[in-house]
C-alpha cells in the first residue's frame, strides 16, 4: 500500500477507498496544510438515495472525520439531464417540484452521517441548480463548450459503451458531462472546492472538470474515484432479487435494511466492515478472521453498526431483536413488516407482494412453487392459497431470512 502523510489519503488508503487520483502527491501536501473542502453529487432521481450511494456517502463521511470540509451537491439541475454513465435508456424527466421533493427527503439521510453547519470542517449541501438554470445557452458554449472536443467526448466510456450496444443517446444526454464539468469549475469559485470525489464510472467526468478549471481560472484541483463495489459473486453492490435496498425509513423499514447487511457474504465481511462502519481497523481485523458459524457474529456486528449509522441506535436495537426472536426463538419481532388485511382473508400471492416480499405476483408465484412461501412456518407450494387472518398475527415467510406479518384491518 502506498504511504500518504496527510490523515484523509491515510484514512481513506487503509479502508479501502481509493482507486484513482490524478495527483496523489499534490492532494496528499494540501490535505496536510489546509481544511480540503471536497465533493460528490448526487442526482436526485428519487425520494431516496439507495444502498449503492453508500461508499460515496461514507466517503464524505471520512473526508470530515479527517478535518476536511464535506460539500453535497445534490443535482437539481443536471437530474434534468441525466446522467447517461451505465445507462442504456434515457432517464425518465422529472419537473421542478418533483425534483424539489427529492431532495427534501434525502437531506434527511445525510443529517445522519455528516455534521452540518457553518464551521471550517462542517458540512455543506448545495444544489447546482443555483447555477445551471441562470446559464445563458450561447455564452455557455462560447466559454465552456469550447474547450471540449467530440473526439474526446465520444471516447469516454459513458458514451462509448452505450453507442457499442447501439442505444441512443439523445443530445440532452451528452451535454451531462459539460455540465459535472462546470459543476466542479463553480464550486472552486463559490466555496474554495478542491476534490471532487465519485465512483469509477465518474472518472471521465471528474478529469473534465479539472481540466476545465485549470483552463478557465487556473485553478488547482482534484480527483479521486472510488473501486466499483461488488459482491464475492460479482453482483454490483446493491441488486438483490428484493429490488432496491433504499436508505430512507419510508421506503425500506430498519429490519430489511438490517437483514441486508445480516446477509453479507462470508467473504465480503470484512471489506464491507472497513467500508461501511466506523468500528477501528484491528477490531475488523479480528472479524475478519472467524471462521465457519463464528462468521454469524461479524455479520451481526456489521448489520447493527451499519444499521446505527443510516438508521440510528434505537432502529438498530430493534431490528436485532427481533431478528433474533424471529431466527432464535420462532417467535415474530416488532419491526418485521407489516400488512393489513380487510375481509378477514387474503391469497397468499397478494401477502407476499403486500408485505414487500415479492416484487409482483408472477415473482410470488414463482416464489411459491419454488417451496421457498411458509405460512407461519409451514410450507405452501400451491400459489392458490389463500390466508385467513383474525384477531392473531400470520407471520409469512419468502426464504429463511425475509419475514412478515399479516395484521387484521378489520
Amino acid at each position: 500500500m502506498t504511504e500518504y502523510s496527510s490523515d484523509l489519503l491515510r484514512l481513506l488508503a487503509s479502508r479501502g477507498y481509493i482507486h484513482q487520483m490524478t495527483d496523489a502527491s499534490g492532494l496528499d501536501a494540501l490535505a496536510m496544510k489546509q481544511v480540503v473542502p471536497g465533493y460528490i453529487g448526487f442526482d436526485a432521481t428519487a425520494p431516496s438515495l439507495h444502498i449503492g450511494s453508500m461508499v460515496q456517502i461514507m466517503m464524505l463521511r471520512r473526508l470530515q472525520q479527517a478535518g476536511h470540509k464535506p460539500i453535497v451537491v445534490m443535482g437539481g439541475g443536471t437530474t434534468k439531464v441525466g446522467d447517461p454513465s451505465g445507462k442504456d435508456e434515457s432517464r425518465r424527466l422529472l419537473d421542478d417540484a418533483a425534483i424539489a421533493g427529492n431532495i427534501a427527503s434525502i437531506r434527511r439521510v445525510f443529517e445522519r452521517f455528516l455534521t452540518f453547519g457553518d464551521g471550517p470542517s462542517d458540512a455543506i449541501m448545495v444544489d447546482n441548480a443555483e447555477w445551471l438554470d441562470a446559464l445563458d445557452y450561447i455564452p455557455f458554449l462560447r466559454d465552456v463548450g469550447r474547450h471540449f472536443t467530440i473526439n474526446r467526448m465520444l471516447a469516454f466510456d459513458s458514451v462509448k459503451l452505450r453507442l457499442d450496444r447501439e442505444q441512443p443517446l439523445t443530445f440532452l444526454e451528452f451535454n451531462y458531462m459539460i455540465l459535472q464539468a462546470y459543476d466542479f469549475l463553480e464550486l472552486s469559485r463559490r466555496v474554495g472546492c478542491r476534490l471532487q470525489m465519485g465512483g469509477s464510472d465518474q472518472w471521465g467526468n471528474i478529469v473534465n472538470g479539472i481540466e476545465l478549471a485549470r483552463r478557465i481560472d487556473g485553478t488547482e484541483v482534484f480527483g479521486l474515484t472510488t473501486p466499483l463495489i461488488t459482491t464475492a459473486d460479482g453482483a454490483k453492490m446493491g441488486k438483490t432479487a428484493a429490488g432496491a435496498v433504499w436508505l430512507n425509513e419510508d421506503q425500506l423499514s430498519a429490519y430489511d435494511y438490517w437483514q441486508f447487511w445480516r446477509n453479507t457474504d462470508d467473504r465480503d465481511v470484512g471489506r464491507f466492515l472497513r467500508l461501511f462502519t466506523d468500528l477501528p481497523l484491528d477490531e475488523i481485523a479480528r472479524l475478519d478472521q472467524l471462521q465457519g458459524s463464528e462468521i454469524n457474529d461479524a455479520k451481526k456486528i456489521l448489520a447493527d453498526a451499519a444499521t446505527a449509522l443510516c438508521r440510528g441506535d434505537d432502529a438498530a436495537a430493534e431490528a436485532a431483536e427481533t431478528a433474533r426472536k424471529t431466527f432464535e426463538e420462532g417467535s415474530a419481532g416488532d419491526a418485521l413488516p407489516t400488512y393489513a388485511v380487510s375481509g378477514g382473508s387474503i391469497t397468499l400471492v397478494d401477502a407476499l407482494v403486500g408485505l414487500g416480499l415479492a416484487s409482483s405476483k408472477g415473482d410470488a408465484r414463482r416464489l411459491i412453487k419454488g417451496g421457498g412461501a411458509r405460512v407461519d412456518g409451514a410450507k405452501a407450494d400451491d400459489d392458490a392459497t389463500v390466508v385467513t387472518v383474525s384477531d392473531r398475527p400470520v407471520r409469512i415467510s419468502a426464504g429463511k431470512k425475509h419475514h412478515g406479518l399479516l395484521n387484521s384491518a378489520d
